[in-house]
């Protein structure tokens, strides 16, 4: 089995104005993935809002600077993420399909496994 991350990105305004209905479907869409693929998932979590996010960056000088924000300012934002372990990227595919992203999308990328 290999592992994969699972990004979830949305609109988190979109998210926001959708109200209660909204979040109840997502949070139902979740459980369900959560039951189904309980022994494919490793780990994952919800984040708080890109309000509460901080950036580091670090110049060629070697020196750093601190902002409040996000890295990179977009429309979509990194909501969450799920580790999951599969066979091959199809199954990774095929499962990421099933969790929900109203208004937004999924990356999934295969972990890197490094020799010792």
């Amino acid at each position: 089995m290999s592992q994969y991350l699972v990004l979830i990105y949305g609109d988190e305004k979109a998210f926001a104005e959708g109200g209660q209905g909204l979040a109840d479907e997502v949070m139902k869409g979740h459980m369900e993935f959560g039951t189904t693929y309980e022994k494919n998932i490793a780990g994952g979590n919800a984040l708080q809002s890109v309000d509460t996010a901080t950036s580091i960056r670090k110049d060629a000088k070697g020196s750093f600077s601190v902002t409040d924000g996000p890295f990179v300012e977009t429309k979509e934002a990194l909501g969450g993420y799920y580790l999951v372990e599969a066979a091959d990227l199809d199954e990774a595919i095929a499962m990421a399909k099933t969790i929900p992203a109203p208004g937004g999308g999924l990356e999934i990328r295969p972990i890197m496994v490094f020799d010792r």
